[in-house]
């Protein structure tokens, strides 16, 4: 039983559904001799403030780069 495991903020059910999705496109892309059924995908979900980046916890860090990006 292959393992994925995805660690990251929250995400809504259509943003879950997605990330499997892909997750899963990806690794039968590259390990075509397994098939897509024999894969587990678990997701950790962490709270943004738990989240660091660049010195920051994540909400301090998206605003950051939302400012840089308005200028």
């Amino acid at each position: 039983m292959p393992v994925l495991i995805y660690e990251g903020p929250e995400l809504n059910p259509n943003q879950r559904k997605e990330l499997i999705k892909v997750l899963t496109k990806v690794k039968c892309k590259v390990t075509s001799e397994i098939s897509k059924e024999a894969y587990y995908i678990f997701r950790k979900k962490h709270p943004d403030d738990k989240i660091g980046v660049g010195e920051c916890i994540l909400p301090e860090y998206s605003y950051k780069l939302q400012k840089m990006r308005n200028k």
